[in-house]
């Protein structure tokens, strides 16, 4: 059994001259057996500077032989040139039966990664132990490449409610909800692995008691004293009073566009049921006209009043949240059903040209097929009449990772001008004579509503293009289905 330890283990006579050692000797040692035996053991482990750590050692074993008492000793010895490990050695006696020291046992443990972390936390510690004293709205911890906490530091126990020792060499997933952690999470190392760049995501993350709160985390590369890439870096900043305010803002927000929305809804009525009300009073008029009542009128009365039923339809969508009838869909097949609808609609003429490039094996997501159909078609129609004079409309799907689909529509057309873009989302605001200004706030809705995301990239003259992202169907939920 001492032969197969995983210790290390010498025995010597009084004089230090090596007796038995095990494998594990060898390995550190570098060395056989044969070679070591018989051989002085302070000189096989300090071939150099013998004048400090070799007398200091050997001080240490005079005392065990003269005493007949253990003692400990941990010190760096050489094993390969330039290459050191720091051993605690278990020193012992070992007795005759007449009560003589007839030999000494070493018992030694490597313990060099265990003091190099030290001394790791200890950097991390002095370096900015200042910066983060006194704001409590910061925690800072470190992972391993493998994502277990090594250290868990300022303002951490505060933040998150779990003690050090409670959280030290746990996933860092635990201190995310389970979602984003097998989503956002992941996704995020990944990226910073790769790139070398940190990453600065807006997430939610989890204290012990379940509750979650907003955050901005910065995460970067970890390095260690030979800058070599450890682990992972991370700092979180508590964004949960700056969200009341936002909120605040939005609600404040929120009724400015519904003023906008009574004003815009007051002007789009009061013309549909003018001319409603006109025709009206020509019939009333002359009972002898009901008789001669126009194909034409009636037609004209039925649009105008279909008009105001689909303006109330889409005020209705937007001001209420409609629940979402989730089933999990193949993004491309939902794109393929709406294209043959864009043949309906007058905009699209043999000018324009439809280009797909849709990914062969696009992972699915969860969401309302009709209600993502809305979002495509007004994406496609808005793209289609962007190019009036004819142009490409640019469809691409991809997957991101094994979190995301993304959903890239592109135009060719007039573009969107710079000072318009921040605005493109809210209720009313259209540059169109015939636009509601309601299309791109139902579809930023939808998405949202859908836990995905919505961005616009655009140059004047040159195109649009509208990217699209959506979470996919966790890994198990994918295996429990199709299994």
């Amino acid at each position: 059994m001492i032969d197969t330890a995983e210790v290390i283990f010498f025995y010597s006579d009084p004089e230090a001259r090596v007796i038995f050692c095990n494998n594990k000797a060898e390995r550190l040692m570098l060395r056989t057996k044969q070679e070591m035996l018989g051989n002085d053991l302070f000189g096989m482990l300090y071939q150099e500077d013998i004048d400090v750590k070799q007398q200091m050692l050997k001080a240490v074993f005079d005392d065990v032989v003269k005493f007949q008492r253990s003692n400990t000793f941990d010190g760096l010895i050489s094993v390969f040139g330039d290459v050191q490990r720091l051993i605690s050695w278990q020193i012992s006696p070992v007795l005759s039966p007449s009560q003589e020291t007839e030999g000494v046992l070493f018992v030694g443990v490597d313990v060099t990664r265990m003091r190099e972390r030290e001394d790791s936390h200890k950097k991390i510690d002095e370096t900015i132990k200042n910066i983060f004293a006194d704001i409590k709205e910061y925690a800072l911890y470190v992972s391993n490449l493998d994502g277990n906490i090594t250290y868990y530091g300022m303002g951490s126990e505060a933040m998150f409610g779990w003690n050090r020792n409670e959280i030290i060499f746990k996933h860092v997933s635990l201190l995310h909800p389970e979602d984003e952690a097998k989503g956002k999470l992941s996704l995020i190392l990944e990226r910073v692995r790769v790139s070398g760049k940190h990453e600065e995501p807006e997430i939610q993350l989890k204290r012990k008691n379940g509750e979650t709160f907003p955050v901005i985390l910065t995460v970067l590369q970890y390095l260690d004293a030979d800058s070599k890439v450890s682990g992972y870096l991370f700092i979180a900043k508590d964004i949960t009073e700056r969200k009341k305010i936002e909120y605040q803002m939005f609600q404040s927000e929120k009724l400015a566009a519904i003023g906008q929305l009574a004003a815009g809804m007051a002007h789009e009525i009061n013309n549909p049921l003018f001319v409603i009300s006109g025709r009206l009073e020509m019939l009333s008029k002359k009972h002898e006209f009901f008789r001669r009542i126009k194909n034409s009128d009636l037609k004209i009365i039925n649009q105008q009043a279909e008009r105001i039923r689909k303006l109330v339809d889409r005020v209705l969508l937007f001001a209420r949240y409609k629940p979402i009838n989730e089933v999990k869909l193949d993004i491309n097949n939902v794109i393929e059903g709406v294209l043959p609808l864009l043949s309906y609609q007058k905009i699209l003429g043999a000018k324009i040209e439809i280009i797909k490039d849709l990914a062969a094996g696009v992972l699915p997501v969860r969401g309302d097929q009709n209600q993502l159909e809305e979002v495509f078609i007004n994406l496609f129609l808005n793209a289609c009449q962007a190019m009036p004079q004819g142009g490409k409309l640019t469809i691409k799907t991809s997957n991101l990772g094994d979190h995301h689909v993304e959903i890239r529509i592109s135009d060719t057309g007039c573009g969107i001008p710079e000072k318009n873009l921040k605005n493109i989302f809210m209720p009313f605001f259209s540059t169109k004579s015939t636009g509601t200004g309601l299309g791109l706030s139902i579809c930023h809705n939808i998405i949202s509503n859908h836990n995905g995301s919505v961005e616009v990239e655009s140059v004047e003259n040159k195109g649009t293009t509208f990217v699209i992202k959506f979470p996919v169907v966790k890994t198990e939920e994918q295996g429990g289905k199709n299994g």
